[in-house]
């Protein structure tokens, strides 16, 4: 396990170690819960999201709760299995991409539709919690959600093709995160190949693939500045959609915290937190995309031309979404109510 001590006396910044500090100054915690995910412990979901969340918990609960962050599938299985872990209480919260289980979370994949989701990461997760109680609730029943989120989209990274108009990437194959990305990738021409994120550097070192629908924030920690020469998203940070993520807690742990404790879960993620945590992802890509240009990525931003072409053949994925959905959910219903939520919560 690497815990957040560890990971301070890595970076040995005297400015976080604070928080660190302080919290020894805690008498023994009376509850101590499990967060595992994915990636690794120095990926900015776990620095800037997972653990300034601990720490908050920690604090407002006078150390009463502490929670123990498990990084890079520690506590064991492999990605898609975070859920289930979940749900069955292996563990008591995941951060987890909602893609790595299809088909469990259908009202949810509203918010990756490329042209319902916008652009704007805050704005669509408060769209989410706006939405949760009336449309999205049924799919979360076996946890409690603590909040939702999506990432800054999905630009385009290639080991070695320059892309610049959706014909580029015919009979390409490409790393999709999650069913969205299946449909966005094949509406295109391409192959998607569906992985999770972790694999992607030797998948695109053995040409397993030949690029992936990924945002920036990721590829620093994952190295693909290595293994990629183009970065590619259209005017105005557009993007061929995106992916949801949530972060849930076993519903057996919530049930056994008092009120007290609950209230300080509640007031931590709180519909400020919720807009957070979109500033902080979308601050995260627009600082690794500095770092791969840095490391000698060629960085393209589409022309309103070239990224009209991409709308414009794109516009079949949310029709075709609707048609796939609408046989067990209110897919149309739930395309005009996310667009509208979007809209309000616009900065």
């Amino acid at each position: 396990m690497i815990t957040r001590r560890q990971f301070l006396g890595t970076t040995a910044g005297a400015a976080l170690a604070a928080p660190a500090i302080a919290r020894r100054a805690y008498a023994a915690p009376e509850f101590t819960l499990k967060l595992h995910h994915f990636l690794g412990p120095k990926a900015p979901a776990q620095v800037m999201m997972m653990e300034p969340f601990a720490e908050r918990i920690a604090k407002d609960s006078d150390g009463r709760v502490k929670i123990d962050i498990y990084p890079a599938m520690s506590l064991g299985g492999h990605p898609p299995q975070l859920f289930r872990q979940v749900v069955d209480g292996v563990v008591d919260m995941v951060w987890t991409l909602n893609g790595y289980t299809a088909g469990l979370f259908p009202r949810s994949e509203v918010f990756e539709l490329p042209d319902i989701f916008n652009g704007d990461v805050a704005a669509t997760n408060l769209a989410m919690r706006d939405m949760f109680d009336q449309y999205l609730a049924e799919e979360y029943k076996d946890v409690h959600v603590l909040w939702l989120h999506v990432h800054a989209g999905q630009a385009i990274q290639m080991a070695d093709k320059l892309v610049r108009k959706p014909e580029d990437l015919k009979d390409l194959k490409i790393r999709v995160p999650g069913p969205t990305g299946t449909d966005v990738i094949t509406t295109l021409g391409a192959t998607p190949v569906d992985m999770p994120v972790p694999g992607l550097p030797q998948a695109l070192t053995t040409h397993v693939v030949d690029g992936a629908l990924i945002p920036w924030e990721i590829a620093p920690a994952l190295k693909l500045q290595d293994v990629t020469k183009y970065d590619i998203e259209g005017k105005n940070k557009w993007r061929l959609g995106t992916s949801t993520f949530q972060v849930s807690m076993n519903k057996g742990t919530w049930n056994k915290l008092p009120d007290d404790l609950k209230e300080v879960f509640n007031k931590n993620t709180g519909a400020a937190w919720w807009k957070e945590v979109g500033d902080i992802w979308r601050a995260d890509d627009d600082g690794a995309i500095k770092v791969l240009i840095a490391a000698g990525n060629e960085y393209v931003e589409l022309t309103q031309e070239e990224t009209d072409a991409f709308k414009q053949a794109l516009a079949p994925v949310i029709d075709d979404w609707v048609k796939q959905r609408s046989g067990e959910i209110d897919a149309a219903g739930l395309v005009t109510a996310a667009r509208a939520a979007i809209a309000k919560n616009a900065a």
